[in-house]
């Protein structure tokens, strides 16, 4: 088969595209990312090794050079990772996230339409729920849950999923999505949460907690969110939700002091700084659906989980180092420079 996976260069998308590469060597995966801040080609250095794998760069709300891409690939399958994600920016600018994700989810869904994609699989996050409180542990997300979004990022997000299943619904586009809690793992860009402290506590600079650090959030180790998708997108019904989570409930202050444990570095590291405006309590989901139907479950403990991230950062200062000092943007001209 022939897999296009937008926004592969991202966090979650380059971890995907590694899983098919050793999963599924048959395929050929094409990934297509318009390399925007968090979307960084040095993160697939090892798959751009692969004869089954390419890297095309352009923007998922760009119709002719999407059309194009489909025209001459001939996709069976879709994956879209391309979105912006990080709450904050969305606040800051929200109308970069109506356009990517809401309207570049829209032009891959009409492209696919039009040339005959099998599968369109649209991977989505727990934060289209709302949140749920802090004093009522039994409560968890279902796929039942009513939409009930906090912030532009989430407005979008929903959007784009309800759009998908009006396509399944009007068109019969083969639709199916994902909606995860928070991932951690390798080639998560340093902005969120897990690699900020990562970063910072290993130069021991301070590190900004939002309010007092008690929102909760189950946290999914990107391999095992990987493992779901790739059963979703062949195996799971079309025109179906399915939530991926970790069974990883933790404080965002939890999360901190078990990384700086591993790390050997003092509390004080830690400034506690204003709660940003409408931060969700806490998230929990219930993957029952996916265990039940698919047979997935987590395979990875946080605290394997976290050890493994912990030391992938240390041992990858360089690509680490680019990121921040903003070199990284120059490795897509050095990789393809004379080859254009």
């Amino acid at each position: 088969m022939t897999i296009i996976v937008t926004g592969g260069a991202g966090f979650i998308g380059s971890n995907f595209i590694y899983y098919e590469l050793k999963n599924h060597p048959q395929d050929r995966i094409i990934c297509y990312d318009a390399l925007t801040y968090a979307g960084n080609l040095s993160s697939l250095k090892g798959a751009l090794e692969y004869k089954n794998f390419s890297f095309v760069r352009g923007d998922i709300a760009d119709e002719k050079a999407v059309d194009e891409l489909f025209e001459r690939e001939k996709p069976d399958i879709v994956v879209n990772f391309a979105a912006e994600t990080h709450v904050d920016r969305s606040i800051l600018n929200p109308a970069s996230f109506t356009k990517t994700n809401i309207i570049g989810t829209q032009t891959l869904m009409d492209a696919s339409r039009e040339f005959g994609v099998k599968r369109f699989h649209q991977v989505s996050t727990d934060e289209v729920y709302g949140e749920l409180p802090l004093d009522k542990p039994e409560l968890m997300f279902t796929e039942e849950t009513p939409i009930h979004t906090s912030s532009p990022y989430s407005a979008s997000k929903a959007s784009a999923d309800l759009l998908a299943l009006s396509y399944y619904r009007t068109f019969g586009l083969p639709v199916s999505i994902t909606r995860c809690s928070n991932n951690y793992g390798s080639y998560q860009f340093p902005e969120k949460l897990i690699p900020l402290v990562i970063s910072r506590a290993a130069e021991d600079k301070p590190i900004p907690v939002y309010g007092r650090g008690e929102n909760v959030r189950d946290w999914l180790y990107v391999m095992d969110h990987c493992a779901a998708i790739d059963l979703v997108m062949r195996l799971g019904r079309e025109g179906e939700v399915y939530n991926v989570g970790g069974h990883n409930e933790k404080t965002n202050i939890e999360v901190v002091r078990t990384i700086l444990k591993k790390l050997g570095k003092p509390e004080s590291l830690i400034s506690f700084v204003k709660d940003r405006p409408g931060h969700d309590k806490r998230y929990a989901i219930d993957a029952f659906k996916i265990e039940k139907e698919l047979g997935w479950k987590p395979q990875t403990r946080f605290d394997d989980g976290i050890g493994l991230t912990v030391d992938w950062y240390l041992e990858n200062g360089k690509w680490l180092g680019d990121i921040l000092a903003g070199d990284y943007r120059n490795y897509y001209d050095k990789m393809y420079a004379g080859r254009m």
